[in-house]
């Protein structure tokens, strides 16, 4: 990038200007990360100060069977496969229980689309949690694809699901099942119908009734860097028209390192793709910060970054750090590259403070509940976080 076209991004971006689709490519074509993070970790620190929030979360996947063979995906089985299993709502709840240590905030609820349970086991799972658990741990449950799942299956709408389950005990959706929205693309890596017709109506439902979502995109597969600012920008204006997204969160695609050894590789896109790099990802987060001006947060999962590529992208526009986890078995199942089971909350503000940030818990609403003490001046070589 020459440097008259980057003083031009430099000034709309500090003049609050909205960056275009083709400022958007321009961005990703740039080679120079250190001026592009320097950039977008301007505008993070500008939204969001010296802060990184977490959470103290768990994941709960009640069932991994699914009638969907998405192409990336190595988490879904078919009945009859040896490794399918789906709970009983006792045995949801109990593990549920289990996990409630660590004074836990949130409880992360994703499921295969299962052929045969009927609707009304997605409700009565929530009102049993939500009955199990302290009244502080939210739940924040199914993407927008399960959702119009629960519509083939129940004969109701989307407006009336989510009624049901929000009475139920549901405070937010999660942001799955957008991986990449342009058609482009996604005719070639998704086996379901929630297209972003179909995912932009449920969040925009889910908006009107005052639940506040995250959104997702899906990277480093078959897809090129003008599909992720395509991806963006479409979110951004169904922000525009809601408000209702707290977050970004770019997710890393992953190989199907583990499923390989039983002799099944469910990830057919991997004989054709690589891993985005580290770099590749830091690049994501800062030029998805700098296009994304109406999103308050973004957030590295570490779990498919890999925890010092995290540290880095707090660095380049990520403001959130999610999560304690424990146990994540969408990417576990699928990686066996080195990311923990397990983060504590200790762990986390390690994490933190050494990449040079203040720790705050928030909850799923971004509420705050605990500031702590940032890195320590008095350490030799204190970290510092980006100067801007």
């Amino acid at each position: 990038m020459d440097s008259g076209l980057k003083r031009e991004l430099e000034e709309k971006v500090r003049a609050g200007v909205r960056l275009t689709r083709e400022d958007g490519i321009a961005l990703y074509d740039c080679d120079d990360l250190a001026w592009l993070g320097g950039l977008a970790h301007e505008v993070r620190t500008r939204k969001n100060g010296n802060v990184v929030h977490f959470n103290i979360n768990r994941h709960l996947n009640m069932t991994n069977v699914c009638t969907a063979s998405c192409a990336y995906c190595s988490f879904q089985r078919k009945p009859g496969e040896k490794d399918a299993y789906t709970m009983r709502i006792e045995e949801a709840v109990k593990l549920a229980k289990a996990m409630e240590g660590e004074n836990l905030t949130e409880l992360h609820i994703v499921n295969g689309l299962h052929p045969t349970l009927p609707w009304r086991y997605y409700p009565r799972s929530l009102s049993a949690l939500k009955e199990a658990l302290p009244d502080d741990v939210s739940l924040k449950a199914f993407t927008a694809t399960e959702i119009q799942h629960f519509e083939t299956i129940s004969g109701m709408d989307a407006s009336e699901i989510l009624d049901i389950l929000i009475e139920s005990g549901l405070e937010s959706l999660t942001g799955g099942g957008a991986e990449i929205f342009d058609w482009e693309v996604r005719q070639h890596i998704v086996d379901h119908d929630t297209h972003w017709e179909d995912w932009s109506r449920i969040h925009r439902l889910a908006h009107q009734k005052g639940l506040k979502t995250p959104c997702t995109m899906l990277y480093g597969h078959i897809e090129e860097r003008r599909h992720r600012v395509d991806h963006v920008l479409r979110l951004r204006e169904l922000q525009d028209e809601t408000g209702g997204f707290q977050v970004f969160i770019p997710l890393r695609y992953q190989h199907d390192f583990v499923d390989m050894q039983d002799g099944k590789v469910r990830n057919r896109l991997q004989a054709r793709t690589t891993m985005a790099s580290g770099a590749e990802a830091l690049k994501t987060f800062a030029v998805s910060r700098l296009l994304f001006d109406n999103v308050p947060h973004v957030k590295v999962f570490w779990v498919m970054h890999g925890v010092q590529t995290a540290q880095l992208a707090l660095q380049h526009g990520a403001d959130d750090m999610d999560g304690s986890v424990v146990e994540y078995k969408i990417t576990h199942d699928a990686d066996n590259y080195g990311t923990p089971d397990k983060l504590t909350r200790e762990d986390l503000l390690d994490l933190i403070r050494d990449a040079g940030f203040q720790p705050v818990e928030r909850n799923t609403r971004y509420e705050v509940i605990r500031e702590y003490d940032g890195p320590d001046p008095e350490r030799r070589e204190s970290p510092q976080p980006m100067r801007i």
